[in-house]
């Protein structure tokens, strides 16, 4: 009997561990193939090649982002192969699992719940005798009915074989985000979360972890990404971790989920001294800081013990951090959202998600739609539409504001322009971003693609149209922005510089010959006339920009302008510098 294991990743770089933790457990018994794809690749290709592998039995692992697409694969590959049994697995069918098997006909078996010990009883009823009301965990159908079995004991973890020891896998450790795991359950209770069914929390033993992760190092993997639902609940096994990665990562980043308002300063200290800068990262649910929602959630959070980590964190200046937000929560208006929005954004995260509330099979806070008349979508992945607070023209608003925040914000293309903006121009960051979000859908940018010159010109014919206090400042960070934005010096601006090829010589010969006056790194570079023309770029700014990043007042008189030298391809990180002198000292030069 042949049966494949096979899921439909979001992108190609991604990987599945819950179908090589069901191959682990059972191919000492069965032959079993992995097969991913991509939830862009088309269905027919999906059942083309899998027809090609001949299985006797597919396994398909489902979650809301890929169920839509996996039943189209399905109803396809039951067409071509109507011998073939098949079986659907994973959080997105392991809820309403009649609803599955009724809506999906052409579904032999769902397995729900924990799937290691599970399936492996299923395949050998398959194989055997076929009396499936002995396999605990299953649904599955019995002439025209649907029968669904009581679930399965939870696993010990520690008997489940390592997912991570696959030769097939090694040659791809590289170039995909590995998954992993230390623990399954979470502790918490926040009703709108899938973890928060499952009681208790669940550890492989650490030394089996740490060996699995150095087999992983030492192949070749360059991202682990840990699927722990709080990394951190277990004080001592985190810091134990912590330590153990800290001394063997051999430059391999790692990704983890925590609760920062339970991260103890012992372990705030000792990663701040230690941790090597660029090999963490970490993902941080505040959600909420409306005490009401998160109360009415079920959801505990401490607001100022979660802004001393992230703080914390932030100034060690070693940990890049991405906070997630969830607009729709109940009782959480469009006014209470902005603030919730501001409140977060003033910890001044790496990366800031807004995400919408998804009222997930299985859930309490599904079952409760009704008492907050939520009205959400039939089909995963089941985002509200609104509720009795959140109306759906204000979901609209701030799909407005998520898509400018994913575009500037979280991209980092003009990180020095973004700050000054929400400091001196704007009320908030919350109104910066939904202002411009609103302006970029009135001009139908949505609807049309965009180059990395594109949104810099939009972002300046928006504050162009709403006006600025200091608008030559936002000009000249926006042209910093943009030169820093390169690794090569580019070829085309997107502005009409006041620098003419003439000028821009007198310049460079300026910066040749009194190049201690610019710094003393600059000195060093020794860089001569001739390589500036090639790797340098300047540009003439009204104001001392040097003051502006500092957040330091300026007066914008006339003897405060600069000139701004950008230089390329002068480290191996090939990452540009910058350097800024008074642009009269350039002006005397002219004159020599």
């Amino acid at each position: 009997m042949k049966v494949i294991l096979s899921t439909l990743n979001a992108k190609y770089i991604h990987t599945s561990l819950a179908i090589r933790l069901l191959k682990a457990y059972s191919d000492h018994e069965f032959d079993i193939q992995l097969a991913e794809y991509t939830i862009k690749d088309p269905a027919m290709n999906i059942v083309s090649d899998l027809f090609n592998k001949k299985p006797d039995v597919v396994g398909f692992s489902c979650y809301i982002w890929n169920i839509e697409e996996t039943l189209k694969v399905v109803e396809i590959l039951k067409k071509v192969m109507p011998e073939v049994t098949i079986v659907l697995g994973g959080p997105e069918v392991s809820y309403d699992t009649e609803y599955w098997m009724n809506r999906a006909s052409h579904v032999d078996f769902i397995v729900m719940g924990e799937g290691e010990e599970v399936f492996h009883r299923l395949l050998q009823e398959l194989s055997g005798e076929r009396k499936f009301h002995f396999v605990y965990g299953i649904a599955y159908r019995k002439d025209q009915e649907v029968v669904i079995m009581p679930g399965h004991p939870k696993s010990d973890l520690n008997t489940l074989p390592s997912p991570h020891r696959f030769q097939e896998d090694i040659p791809n450790l590289g170039k995909r985000i590995v998954y992993f795991e230390t623990s399954r359950g979470c502790p918490f209770n926040c009703q709108f979360c899938l973890s928060s069914i499952e009681v208790g929390v669940r550890y492989y033993d650490i030394e089996r972890v740490k060996s699995d992760i150095l087999y992983l190092i030492s192949n070749g993997a360059k991202i682990i990404k840990f699927l722990d639902r709080t990394f951190n609940i277990n004080r001592a096994y985190a810091m134990e971790m912590f330590q153990f990665l800290i001394e063997n990562h051999q430059g391999c980043i790692f990704q983890f989920e925590i609760t920062a308002d339970i991260m103890r300063p012992e372990v705030l200290e000792y990663l701040a001294e230690n941790a090597p800068p660029g090999i963490f990262r970490f993902e941080i649910g505040v959600q909420s800081t409306n005490d009401a929602t998160n109360e009415l959630v079920k959801r505990r959070q401490n607001f100022t013990k979660l802004t001393r980590t992230v703080t914390t964190i932030k100034n060690s200046g070693k940990i890049d951090q991405h906070l997630d937000l969830i607009a729709g929560l109940p009782e959480e208006n469009y006014d209470s959202f902005r603030q919730t929005f501001n409140d977060v954004f003033a910890l001044g995260p790496e990366e800031l998600q807004l995400g919408f509330l998804k009222m997930l099979r299985g859930t309490g806070l599904r079952n409760d739609a009704k008492k907050y008349n939520y009205t959400y979508m039939d089909h995963a992945p089941y985002e509200i539409l609104g509720n009795d607070v959140l109306p759906f023209s204000d979901i609209v608003r701030l799909k407005r504001l998520e898509d400018v925040l994913e575009k500037y914000w979280n991209a980092h293309r003009m990180d020095n322009t973004l700050h000054y903006l929400m400091k001196h121009e704007f009320d908030s960051p919350f109104d910066f971003f939904q202002d411009f979000g609103n302006y970029w859908e009135e001009q139908g940018w949505q609807r049309i693609g965009h180059q990395l010159e594109d949104l810099f010109t939009r972002l300046r014919a928006f504050l162009d149209h709403r006006g600025l206090r200091r608008p030559e400042v936002v000009m000249g960070l926006m042209q910093l922005d943009y030169f820093l934005g390169h690794k090569y010096k580019p070829r085309k601006i997107w502005w009409e510089t006041g620098v003419d090829k003439d000028r821009r010589s007198t310049h460079f010969k300026a910066l040749t010959e009194r190049a201690n006056q610019v710094s003393g790194d600059f000195a060093n570079l020794g860089i001569q006339d001739r390589e500036l023309q090639k790797f340098a770029v300047v540009e003439e700014l009204s104001f001392p920009l040097h003051k502006v990043l500092k957040d330091e007042p300026i007066s914008g008189t006339e003897h405060e302008k600069t000139l701004l030298i950008v230089l390329y391809q002068q480290n191996d990180a090939e990452i540009p510098v910058f350097y800024t002198m008074p642009l009269l000292e350039t002006a005397a030069l002219d004159k020599d």
